[in-house]
């Protein structure tokens, strides 16, 4: 892993391990502020009555466990703030949480995330590629979940690892609805005889782009409805940590045995794009203190129509103005604004750079 979080409060985290028993109670055992990311699928509450058949009168497998069912709303609200709540205490300040849920439920999640105080960021749409049917015909093919994607608090600096979800995307900005498939095929892991673990197992897909996006190499990640274990063998591929707890025994089984077979990539690259929103602040002088530049040094424009000269206390000077690089950028090109990084380029080696390599030159020593 990246980096090793230390024990709070003196008690050491369960890290890389499968707790088994209730959430809340195991929960309640954590210490405070100690987890960066929680990813929470919890019961769906479905309500099912009776069974459902395709058009070739076979069996469909939906869900019908005993930890899906609860007896009225209210019971199902109070477990779902009592979770909610415990999971909030050991979310650090700047931590965050992700709920999945589908329309059973995910409207009550909504309203206790809210009652106690998150901050709601995001809902995303998950539109499932491949749908199971609405084999009666009566309502619409239910062809999505529901993510809801919240900080701590208000005054939570969560992490966003927006240029990365960019790359994922093909250079473009990710939006709020996902298009992936169902877990299926070699991924959907199985019983004995064949039939399916675990009947809402997530695709490893989904847990990828929230774990690139919301967190960092070494984060803690909580996991309070582990089954089948998804989030844990994500994490690990990323060189995340996580904790996840089950209170079904074989689905603790499963899920440890799937965790074992996982391999994490070498460290180098599980590195995500930066994100200059959130890279430490670099004056332009500080590249002139440190012998980056020297006063005297003739910057050339990107496009190559204009050349100023670099002052001892970070000023650029052409044509009788004086400002900095942005100002200056903008007053040649006639422009309200201008981003001086990129528009102006020093010479090395007879090749033309921009001086934004300089920055992140500075911005690695200070990360290193």
């Amino acid at each position: 892993m990246a980096r090793n979080p230390a024990a709070t409060d003196g008690v050491a985290l369960p890290l890389d391990r499968i707790l088994s028993g209730d959430c809340s109670e195991i929960l309640d055992s954590l210490p405070a502020e100690s987890v960066d990311l929680v990813f929470a699928d919890p019961p769906y509450n479905l309500q099912l009555k009776g069974d459902l058949h395709r058009p070739n009168n076979s069996l469909v497998a939906g869900v019908d466990e005993d930890w899906d069912r609860f007896s009225t709303f209210t019971s199902y609200d109070g477990f779902s703030k009592t979770w909610l709540s415990a999971a909030r205490r050991i979310l650090k300040p700047n931590g965050a949480i992700w709920v999945i849920g589908t329309y059973h439920n995910i409207f009550r999640l909504g309203v206790a995330i809210q009652d106690l105080e998150y901050w709601i960021l995001n809902d995303v749409i998950w539109r499932k590629s491949n749908p199971m049917p609405n084999f009666r015909g009566r309502r619409l093919t239910n062809a999505h979940e529901t993510l809801i994607w919240a900080a701590k608090s208000k005054k939570s600096r969560y992490t966003f690892n927006y240029a990365a979800l960019k790359a994922l995307n093909d250079d473009l900005q990710m939006r709020s609805d996902w298009r992936l498939p169902l877990c299926s095929g070699g991924e959907r892991l199985q019983n004995d005889d064949g039939k399916k673990a675990h009947p809402t197992q997530k695709p490893e897909s989904l847990l990828h782009r929230v774990i690139v996006g919301t967190t960092r190499p070494g984060d803690v990640i909580l996991d309070p409805f582990f089954g089948t274990g998804t989030t844990g063998a994500v994490a690990k591929k990323l060189g995340r940590h996580f904790i996840g707890i089950e209170r079904e025994p074989r689905y603790v089984e499963i899920a440890q045995a799937r965790i074992d077979r996982i391999e994490q990539a070498d460290t180098d690259s599980l590195k995500v794009s930066p994100d200059a929103r959130t890279a430490p602040r670099v004056p332009f002088g500080h590249l002139i203190e440190r012998g980056l530049l020297e006063p005297g040094n003739t910057l050339q424009s990107v496009n190559g129509r204009h050349s100023a000269v670099v002052c001892a206390d970070g000023s650029l000077v052409a044509n009788d103005k004086r400002g900095s690089i942005h100002k200056i950028g903008a007053i040649l090109e006639g422009a309200p604004s201008c981003n001086g990084w990129t528009y102006w380029c020093y010479r090395k080696r007879g090749k033309h750079i921009p001086i934004d390599a300089l920055r992140e030159q500075l911005r690695a020593e200070l990360a290193s």
